[in-house]
């Protein structure tokens, strides 16, 4: 019989620490940056970028850590497995998530490479351009995972970002197979549309063998991993192959798919929009929080919407506001 499990998610994921900056959009044309993506640079471009950009703020943040922090706000329990140095930013993003009551215990690595860093350049209509250098977070490996606290996670909670590097991969497949092993289910975020580029064969792979059982994804992600412009024709083709596919479209609301039944939620209001950092990260929390709490799925895609509405009016990726009482004003 399977044990009750002690958390709601244990996510796997980059851990990284922020640097936040305003930025015009003709800062992002000059360096030919593709506005409102993420991409991967190396420690001399990071170090370049950084001299160039206006004053910031730092914060933790990474995909996966910025879902267990709305989770956390949300009064869910979860664990995090991630990589960071024995440096001050290691340091940093260790007390900061521990501090919202995540569970993170995964050992140290040395200094060298130095904890990852997100330069995120953020244009006046509120898109943020993220350029990302990975530096320890990329090291995860199997060494890292605690098969334990896999087996204690009533969802283990995948970052696609991770995919990229070897070790990393290797090691969210291994976690995959302990999850699975534990009767637990495995549910995966695409992260990019980058990333579908880059590993879309592997994601439709896993789908097809049952090794997903939610699939998160936008539609410039989903749209991808179909092979299709067409979003409507995307999701469905992507739905047959998960048992429950949530897709987002910004403004335009998001969508999820659970056993051939399509569910509909508008995006929540907001009057300006002013970092969209961590958006699709506070949707998932939101929606996992909900499922954790064994709500219907239009309300999960409610409280993932208001989640994701509270981080995009503010400037960072953890909440600011009460999400509590945010979601239950809004659900009564």
């Amino acid at each position: 019989m399977t044990s009750t499990p002690r958390f709601d998610v244990v996510a796997i994921g980059n851990a990284i620490v922020d640097v936040i900056a305003r930025a015009e959009d003709d800062f992002i044309t000059e360096r030919g940056l593709d506005k409102g993506s993420m991409r991967l640079i190396d420690t001399g471009e990071a170090e370049n970028l950084y001299a160039a950009m206006g004053p910031g703020i730092e914060m933790s943040g990474g995909s996966a850590a910025n879902t267990l922090a709305g989770m956390a706000a949300l009064g869910r329990t979860c664990s995090f497995i991630g990589m960071v140095a024995d440096d001050q930013l290691g340091k940093v993003f260790r007390h900061d998530l521990t501090s919202l009551g995540v569970h993170f215990e995964t050992p140290v690595g040395p200094a060298e490479p130095p904890t990852a860093r997100c330069l995120i350049l953020v244009t006046p209509d509120g898109q943020r351009t993220m350029n990302t250098f990975l530096g320890a977070s990329q090291n995860l490996g199997r060494q890292a995972l605690d098969a334990k606290v896999i087996a204690d996670g009533a969802v283990l909670y995948l970052e696609g970002y991770l995919w990229n590097a070897d070790a990393s991969r290797e090691a969210m497949a291994e976690a995959i197979a302990m999850a699975k092993g534990a009767g637990r289910k495995v549910a995966f975020t695409l992260s990019d549309s980058f990333v579908v580029a880059l590993h879309g064969d592997d994601f439709r792979q896993m789908s097809e063998a049952g090794q997903i059982d939610i699939l998160f994804a936008n539609e410039a992600e989903i749209t991808a991993l179909a092979g299709t412009e067409e979003f409507d024709a995307a999701v469905a083709a992507v739905a047959a192959k998960v048992p429950l596919l949530i897709a987002t479209r910004g403004e335009h609301g998001a969508c999820a798919v659970e056993n051939g039944v399509v569910t509909h939620v508008a995006a929540e209001p907001i009057d300006k929009v002013v970092d969209t950092t961590g958006a699709g990260d506070l949707f998932a929390a939101g929606v996992l929080a909900g499922l954790a709490e064994g709500r219907s799925i239009d309300q999960c895609l409610t409280m993932g919407a208001v989640c994701a509405r509270s981080i995009i009016a503010q400037v960072g990726p953890r909440a600011q506001e009460d999400l509590r009482a945010l979601v239950d004003t809004k659900l009564g």
